[in-house]
């Protein structure tokens, strides 16, 4: 039985390196072209560098390589990501809200009950509807965010390697883009970044994705975009708050961000097609899944 049992892993593990292999291979040959329905797939990942997946290595190589590989799944809420895409999907048209909230019913709406047969709407996507309407009141938010194309896929070359970004609203002919991010609090101070202003803009390298679109989107269309960041808090009631990239701290960060990705990209794919091992970050809830003893720590050593 234990035989077996180490057969079956040997096969799972070169099934895993094969995959990996072919998506290396992938990799070097002709890029897919990317719609709305590949976007988020795993891959045009294995192809194209994205904010997301780029802030994933950063953080924890080993968790990031699991996930790109399907080989590992977080089991954390999704409740967050689903509030944001709700927002999202709203201002982005009738038929993109009506066919999230169809896809994702199970997730919005609380299981029937003998006093409530139909179920009724969770009070997150309550919230989520508070944070709409508090945007929809605003003028500035729709002067500046309802004239746009909606989720823009924009793609180009970082550096000599793919990239590939997907804009909430872009308004080509004046030259801006925007993106609309929802928040827990505006004004919460974070302790986890490393830069002069600790807000949730730095905190989550917001900056960094502002850098990487403006990038796309010049070379996509030609058209040098200022961003824009249109922030909405999931408080009762809901904050709100408009921001620009135009001054000195903002642009120097922008440019450091780029430096960051050209200096950092090239670990990253190598990992990423197996030349090199991943680094794990020890902390992390894939390292700590994962996690074997293998020595001892002296006390006064423990990280923090």
């Amino acid at each position: 039985m234990a035989t077996a049992t180490k057969a079956k892993k040997k096969q799972v593990k070169k099934s895993q390196t094969d995959k990996q292999n072919s998506l290396a291979e992938e990799q070097s040959s002709q890029p897919m072209k990317l719609t709305a329905d590949n976007y988020y797939s795993h891959e045009t990942s294995w192809q194209y560098m994205s904010v997301s997946l780029f802030k994933d290595f950063e953080k924890c190589e080993a968790r990031a390589l699991a996930k790109l590989k399907e080989d590992w799944k977080p089991a954390s809420s999704s409740v967050p990501l689903l509030v944001g895409n709700y927002v999202h999907s709203y201002f982005e048209s009738a038929k993109s809200h009506q066919d999230f909230i169809e896809e994702n019913k199970k997730e919005l709406i609380t299981k029937p009950t003998k006093n409530d047969p139909n179920g009724h709407l969770r009070a997150e996507f309550k919230s989520a509807n508070s944070m709409i309407q508090t945007l929809q009141a605003d003028d500035m938010f729709n002067y500046f965010y309802a004239p746009g194309d909606k989720e823009v896929i924009v793609t180009g070359e970082i550096d000599g390697y793919l990239w590939k970004g997907k804009i909430d609203s872009l308004v080509l002919d004046k030259g801006y883009f925007c993106d609309l991010k929802t928040v827990d609090d505006i004004h919460e101070r974070h302790f986890n970044t490393d830069v002069a202003v600790p807000n949730f803009i730095y905190d989550r390298e917001y900056d960094l994705q502002m850098a990487v679109y403006q990038e796309l989107i010049k070379q996509t269309f030609g058209v040098f975009c200022k961003p824009y960041i249109f922030a909405v808090s999931k408080q009762t009631p809901p904050d709100h708050d408009a921001f620009k990239f135009e001054g000195m701290t903002d642009k120097y960060a922008m440019q450091d961000d780029i430096r960051k990705i050209k200096e950092l990209q090239p670990h990253f794919w190598k990992v990423m097609t197996g030349e090199v091992a991943p680094i794990s970050c020890g902390k992390c809830d894939y390292c700590r899944e994962t996690k074997t003893l293998s020595s001892f720590t002296n006390a006064s050593e423990i990280e923090v």
